[in-house]
């Protein structure tokens, strides 16, 4: 039994929680182009410690989602979906006035720890969806969940850099407003998907985030290609780690120019893995697509380090949706090798890998290019995240092939 709304009801419903998921990715993509110049705006510092800085910072965002991600699915079962999903709205429009207002980096970082615990209302909003639509609809609503990520990235990096241009501070005055518009659409649309009967006292142990992470050794074959992964997913976290840092150092990019490329790569991903990622895994498999896709990432982050032009650049971003794939691959060769009762766990667990690994991804290369860009650098350039981040790809190659063989 569920409390879900039919009608012009439901519909307001879905509407509000897919705006508010794309609104949180906006808002994750928003900041990466305007970030470097408001930490050096904020902080006095030069490039190279700025990007240091918002390595910390990304840091402090994304352990908060990964924390607060389970006691968010919880508390929503305890107290309902709708005042959780309300109060992640609210506080992500607060934090974009913290980014607005700034006048010391300790906002900044209060800031981004806000965002990150806002950012895991993408559960609530899951389970919203599950409680509202009938089992034979669910994977559609879940697809468009999936669609508001992919435009609300593709969005965000565009909005960021085109407000960005006015100054730092703007697109967060922008973003704020956005979500007070949200927040008083769901105020008066949004009603409670979870009925009383059905809410239970908060598990906390199931609020454990490295819990999840206990299935990947229960079943055989699954660890291996869990470390294969974790380490692609970690060497992959150098593009948001220093795109904008690397673009403006090497190029001496805009806020825009930072903006457009990172929605051209947002454009390239989405083509990939909603229309090609399905031909390519039946014609070749997910290991073979899974392989070329780690092969093209180590040329991919060499040849990013070697080019002398946009135009190089973009050449490269064209193949990058190729690369991209290895996720949704490995993700998928795990999924087969688990029963269908664990599907779920599978997923959290793969879900908490990536939080880990994204966390200590962008904050490992935002130090490598802040060493290497300084004056005092031993080789002073701001290619060396890519050539490094081109080894561990190696290395993650290495023991997905390796973890083929053990099968």
């Amino acid at each position: 039994m569920t409390a879900a709304p039919i009608g012009p009801s439901r519909f307001h419903a879905t509407a509000f929680v897919l705006i508010a998921v794309f609104l949180d990715m906006v808002g994750f993509g928003l900041i990466i182009p305007v970030l470097p110049s408001l930490i050096a705006d904020v902080g006095h510092v030069d490039l190279a410690q700025a990007s240091r800085i918002g390595g910390w910072m990304f840091a402090a965002f994304s352990l908060a989602q990964f924390l607060f991600a389970p006691l968010m699915g919880n508390l929503s079962d305890r107290f309902g979906r709708r005042p959780l999903l309300l109060l992640a709205i609210g506080g992500l429009g607060v934090d974009y006035l913290f980014h607005a207002f700034a006048p010391t980096l300790l906002w900044l970082f209060v800031g981004r720890i806000v965002a990150g615990i806002c950012g895991a209302s993408y559960v609530i909003a899951n389970a919203y969806l599950a409680d509202i639509t009938p089992p034979a609809e669910r994977a559609r609503a879940f697809g468009l969940i999936g669609a508001a990520f992919g435009f609300g990235f593709i969005a965000g990096p565009a909005l960021g850099g085109f407000l960005g241009e006015l100054g730092p501070r703007i697109p967060f005055f922008v973003a704020a407003a956005l979500s007070g518009l949200n927040l008083i659409y769901g105020l008066i649309v949004l009603p409670e998907s979870l009925p009383q009967g059905l809410r239970r006292p908060v598990n906390w142990r199931a609020c454990n985030p490295l819990g999840t992470l206990k299935v990947f050794a229960r079943y055989p074959g699954v660890l291996p290609m869990g470390t294969a992964l974790g380490v692609y997913l970690f060497a992959s976290a150098v593009y948001p780690a220093i795109w904008p840092y690397w673009g403006m150092a090497k190029f001496g990019w805009s806020e825009g120019m930072v903006g457009l490329t990172l929605a051209g790569y947002g454009v390239v991903a989405a083509i990939f893995q909603g229309g090609l990622a399905g031909p390519l895994a039946s014609r070749l498999g997910e290991a073979r697509v899974a392989a070329i896709g780690l092969i093209v990432g180590i040329g991919m982050t060499i040849a990013l380090g070697l080019s002398t032009s946009l135009a190089m650049v973009l050449i490269v971003l064209l193949i990058t949706g190729i690369e991209g794939l290895v996720h949704p691959m490995i993700a998928s060769l795990m999924s087969n090798a688990v029963p269908e009762d664990a599907q779920g766990a599978l997923q959290g667990g793969i879900s908490a890998l990536m939080n880990l690994a994204m966390l200590a991804g962008t904050l490992f290369f935002t130090q490598v290019f802040g060493i290497f860009l300084a004056e005092n650098a031993p080789i002073r350039t701001p290619d060396m995240a890519f050539y490094v981040a081109s080894v561990i790809l190696l290395a993650a190659l290495a023991l997905f092939v390796r973890a083929r063989k053990v099968e």
